[in-house]
């Protein structure tokens, strides 16, 4: 019986060739597939900022259709194939804060079933930040967030100046916590005549990290408003005096403990100099200006001549406006990490900068696998 011949691995196929246009497949599929970015809102407002991360990236928003049922669920649909693709989902956040997570939700679940590869999820302004902590009888919704985000299939999160940095320990995956102060430090130093005469406004004694910050790299003063009337969060009950005192309770002589002083806030006072100068009050969020109004009078009083309000976020909920322009604030300084063009329309004050530059070199950089270090250079922690 004649012996089969063996032949080499190579020699048996090299015969074989293979059809034109499969090699450009093969070559497409080992290099790295692409990338396809996603509005998750429904209305034409929130898709603004959708609109110039993809301009700035010179690509197309991708096809999805985001629309409220008459019953009032959300319904989503992908109108393309996402198989194997990194996929960016930009939700802003307006003012009905439920129906946007459910949107976001139900587009991440969507990608997740269609086979995504990532689902990046950019959300500028994260909901539920103020809700980080334990207060009385309550619970930490943030955290309940970040763990249904992680389920509907979001396996990285850009986000910008979380409320509480420690925020990013909610998350199972990766938190890219941006900062806005480079395009605010930007604007007071080409947008605000004789800013050399100014001096950065801490409203409280908690926001003075961020305002010694700012007023460091400005080369600036430093004022701090100490003993507002408002509750500040760390006066709110967190829970250790639950359950009540019940009294003539018999208490076991071990275990009295000293009687604790009930704290008593002082007068309002500004500690620093704003005297002929021009006050500038840098926070993170501005939501309810009665804070920033009540700050803004104490300033006019102390001798301030003019008064700014800079911060990332501007919520600017209920009155908000209308507040404003009847105050004593100048100009009011947001970022447009939310949509606030009604807010807009009704009070000429509020002035808006875009930071949809630094999100799309985010996303460029995390779909390339570079490192994104250089977003963060001459980042303080206490930004």
């Amino acid at each position: 019986m004649p012996r089969k011949l063996l032949l080499p691995y190579k020699s048996v196929f090299s015969h074989f060739r293979a059809p034109r246009g499969l090699h450009d497949s093969l070559a497409m599929n080992a290099a790295r597939s692409g990338y396809r970015v996603f509005s998750a809102n429904s209305t034409a407002a929130c898709t603004e900022l959708a609109k110039r991360i993809t301009e700035r990236l010179g690509a197309e928003l991708g096809k999805s259709v985001v629309y409220q049922e008459t019953n009032g669920e959300t319904r989503v649909e992908i109108k393309e194939s996402v198989r194997g693709q990194d996929i960016f989902i930009i939700q802003t956040i307006p003012r009905d804060v439920n129906t946007a997570v459910m949107e976001l939700l139900i587009m991440a679940y969507a990608l997740k079933t269609s086979c995504a590869r990532n689902i990046i999820g950019v959300i500028p302004y994260f909901p539920y930040s103020k809700q980080s902590k334990m207060r009385k009888r309550g619970s930490i919704v943030c955290k309940l967030l970040a763990s249904m985000l992680a389920k509907a299939g979001l396996t990285h999160i850009i986000t910008m100046d979380l409320h509480q940095k420690e925020i990013q320990g909610f998350f199972s995956f990766p938190v890219d916590n941006l900062r806005a102060s480079p395009f605010l430090l930007q604007y007071i130093q080409e947008e605000i005549p004789d800013y050399r005469n100014a001096v950065i406004v801490a409203k409280s004694p908690d926001a003075a990290k961020r305002a010694q910050s700012y007023a460091e790299r400005l080369r600036l003063g430093l004022a701090v408003i100490h003993g507002e009337a408002q509750c500040t969060e760390q006066d709110m009950d967190d829970g250790r005096h639950s359950p009540p005192m019940v009294k003539n309770a018999t208490v076991h002589p071990g275990l009295e403990l000293p009687l604790m002083m009930a704290k008593e806030k002082p007068p309002i006072t500004v500690v620093g100099d704003v005297g002929g100068r021009i006050a500038i009050i840098v926070d993170d969020i501005i939501d309810d200006v009665e804070s920033f109004v009540a700050a803004a009078d104490i300033l006019k009083e102390r001798g301030a001549y003019k008064i700014f309000v800079m911060a990332t976020h501007g919520l600017l909920s209920a009155d908000a406006p209308r507040l404003i322009e009847e105050s004593s604030i100048d100009e009011v300084v947001v970022t447009n990490t939310v949509p606030h063009e009604v807010q807009k329309l009704q009070c000429p004050k509020i002035k808006t900068v875009d930071i949809s530059l630094i999100l799309s070199e985010a996303i460029r950089r995390i779909h390339n696998g570079e490192s994104m270090a250089y977003l963060f250079r001459n980042i303080t922690v206490d930004d």
